[in-house]
C-alpha cells in the first residue's frame, strides 16, 4: 500500500519573478552579443534561456481542495496540497486528484432481500479522497471503484435485511433507516479504505417490492395494518368494558348478575368494536324474554 507523503516544493511567485528577471537579462545579454559578433556568449545566451524555459514547466498550480500527485520517471515523490502557485522539479509528472466532497447514487439494483423476496434498492454515497497515493496507484480507477463497490455492498445490505419486519424486535429495510444506514455506511467504508476515500454518509434512496409481487405484497401490508388497528381496538373495548362495569358497581346504579353482565359486555363489544355506527334497538321486553 502507498501511503501519501508530502511535497508542496517551493512558492512559485518568487521563482516567477526570478526567472522572468533572469529570462529579461539573458534576452539582453544574447542581444548584446549579437550586436558584438561575439560566437561564445550568443550561445551561452541561448544555452540559458533554454534552461530557464524548461524550468517554467516547473511551476503549477494547486486549487483548493485539490492535490497534486507527483512522479519522477514512475516514482511517487509525494503530493503538494498547499493551494495557489507552486514550483517543483519541471520532470515531475502531475498529476490532479479532487479531494471535494461528492456524490454517487446507485442504479435502481433487483435483488432479494432476506426472506427471499425481490426488490429494488438504491443508495446516496457521499465520499472524497483523503488519501491521494492510494487513490492514483492502489487502484486502477478510484471513482469507478467507487461505484463498483458501493452497488456491490448496497446487494449484500439487502440480502441482509427483511424487507418489513413481522415483529418490532426484528430489524428491516423499511422500518429501521438509521440502523441500516449505519450499517451501509461501515460496509462501504471497509471496502473503500484501500483506495484512500473517506464515506461521509450512505443512505438508501430507493426502496420498493419488485413490480411482479408489489400488489401482493401491497395487500399483505393492508392486511397486517388492519389486524395491527384491530387488535388495539379491542384491547381498547375490553379496558372501556371493564373499566364501565366497575364504575356502575362503585356508584351501586345497577346490580348486575352474570347473565346481564354477558349481555353488557356482548353490547358494548358491538358498539366499540363494529367498524359501522351500531343500531339502536328498543327492547320492550327483558333480557330473558
Amino acid at each position: 500500500m502507498t501511503r501519501e507523503r508530502e511535497n508542496h516544493g517551493l512558492s512559485g511567485l518568487p521563482v516567477l519573478l526570478i526567472l522572468l528577471l533572469v529570462l529579461a537579462w539573458l534576452g539582453w545579454g544574447m542581444a548584446m552579443a549579437i550586436q558584438a559578433r561575439d560566437p561564445v556568449m550568443v550561445v551561452g545566451a541561448a544555452v540559458g534561456l533554454v534552461v530557464v524555459i524548461v524550468l517554467l514547466f516547473g511551476l503549477f498550480m494547486v486549487n483548493p481542495n485539490e492535490g497534486k500527485v507527483l512522479q519522477l520517471f514512475g516514482k511517487y515523490v509525494g503530493t503538494a496540497k498547499i493551494q495557489g502557485l507552486r514550483w517543483a522539479n519541471p520532470f515531475y509528472t502531475k498529476k490532479n486528484v479532487s479531494q471535494r466532497v461528492r456524490n454517487f447514487e446507485s442504479s435502481r439494483l433487483k435483488v432479494n432481500d432476506l426472506e427471499g423476496n425481490p426488490i429494488e434498492i438504491a443508495a446516496v454515497v457521499v465520499w472524497k479522497v483523503v488519501e491521494t497515493a492510494e487513490a492514483v496507484f492502489d487502484v486502477d480507477d478510484y471513482e469507478n471503484y467507487v461505484h463498483v463497490q458501493s452497488e456491490a455492498a448496497v446487494r449484500n445490505l439487502a440480502t441482509s435485511y427483511a424487507y418489513d419486519a413481522h415483529l418490532e424486535t426484528d430489524v428491516s429495510l423499511r422500518g429501521n433507516t438509521a440502523a441500516v444506514a449505519e450499517h451501509l455506511e461501515k460496509e462501504i467504508q471497509e471496502r473503500l479504505l484501500k483506495a484512500g476515500v473517506e464515506v461521509v454518509e450512505a443512505r438508501i434512496s430507493h426502496l420498493a417490492y419488485a413490480p411482479e409481487i408489489a400488489a401482493a405484497m401491497l395487500q399483505r401490508q393492508q392486511a397486517g395494518a388492519i389486524i395491527a388497528a384491530r387488535q388495539r381496538i379491542v384491547e381498547g373495548a375490553v379496558g372501556m368494558v371493564d373499566m364501565a362495569i366497575d364504575m356502575l358497581a362503585q356508584k351501586s346504579l345497577l346490580t348486575l348478575d352474570e347473565e346481564r353482565k354477558a349481555a353488557m359486555v356482548s353490547n358494548l363489544l358491538v358498539v366499540l368494536c363494529g367498524d359501522r355506527n351500531a343500531q339502536p334497538v328498543i327492547n320492550t321486553g327483558t333480557i330473558y324474554q
